[in-house]
């Protein structure tokens, strides 16, 4: 394993940042560009090894980013896994939206596209074939929407952010990086089994996003609950539960990861916002619950996330 490296535009003259960004995240990964229509373009990028992983976790204002084919002996995978803020990935005429906690595999050997919100994602390049032996009928899975609300999903996300830390010591045994490389294919398959893709959310798309846009307009509301989002669609409780339950989570569950992953980005956003102003405009009426709820989610406390 190799130690974590950190890269930043801190120091960096205004007009130079995004040529000095591009030059990194080309070196890092062949064919990558950045482009960004703000004068102001600021990042941070950390970047290490583990075995047979080629792992980034890269943070910036919002951005374009676009990668050439890159063509290799052996057939390999990425993962963007959305840490904070949304993206839309296109690839192949395939269009995945993420928010906070999902993630989404492709192919670095085909040319593709990510429109970023200010952000943070966790991304590995990996070979192709210790997932396609774990999980059958992969190809059915790339490019798709996988849901970060699963516990298989919210494991794996926890794994890569503990190795993260752990790559900080710079670990070297290459016994332990084998080990590490298959816990992270083990940890990948279960999450892909768990997460719903979008095409499988529910038998009628229109009516998922009549009720997740119902819930994203009403998250400042401590009274949502499934009842009063039944009658908003003019459905049946039953087929609320039915459609949560395809997605492989709970509407109280959805909301309650909607509102941290909103709440996480209003605190970097707005600093000026005390931390129970933003507990309340999303929802929490009771801000240790709050403070509760989210250290358990992000694995920090709000102010330590406002700090980092």
């Amino acid at each position: 394993m190799t130690a974590v490296q950190k890269f930043a535009t801190d120091g960096i003259a205004p007009p130079e940042r995004l040529a000095f960004w591009n030059a990194l995240v080309d070196r890092v990964y062949s064919g990558t560009y950045v482009k960004s229509a703000s004068e102001d373009f600021t990042g941070e990028m950390w970047t290490w090894q583990v075995g047979d992983l080629s792992m980034i976790r890269p943070r910036s204002t919002a951005s374009f980013v676009g990668r050439d084919p890159s063509y290799t002996a052996d057939e390999r995978l990425i993962l963007h896994l959305q840490c904070r803020g949304s993206s839309i990935h296109r690839q192949s005429g395939t269009e995945t939206a993420l928010g906070a906690g999902d993630f989404v595999i492709a192919s670095p050997h085909e040319a593709y596209a990510i429109d970023l919100a200010a952000h943070e994602l966790l991304v590995v390049e990996f070979p192709r074939a210790p997932l396609a032996e774990r999980f059958p009928g992969l190809d059915d899975a790339l490019r798709q929407r996988m849901s970060g609300a699963t516990p298989g999903a919210r494991v794996f996300h926890d794994f890569l952010l503990s190795l993260w830390r752990q790559s900080q010591q710079g670990l070297s045994d290459p016994d332990w990086q084998d080990g590490v490389s298959q816990v992270f294919y083990d940890l990948i398959a279960l999450a892909m089994r768990g997460a719903t893709r979008p095409d499988q959310a529910a038998p009628d798309g229109a009516l998922r996003r009549q009720v997740l846009g119902v819930i994203e307009a009403q998250l400042a509301d401590p009274g949502l609950r499934t009842l009063g989002i039944a009658a908003t669609c003019n459905i049946s409780v039953r087929t609320i539960q039915n459609l949560f339950a395809s997605m492989g989570t709970t509407p109280s569950a959805y909301i309650l990861e909607r509102r941290l992953a909103r709440a996480a980005e209003r605190l970097s956003a707005a600093p000026e916002a005390s931390i129970t102003e933003v507990a309340f405009e999303l929802g929490f009426n009771d801000s240790a619950y709050f403070a509760r709820a989210f250290r358990q989610r992000f694995g920090v406390s709000p102010r330590e996330w406002r700090r980092k």
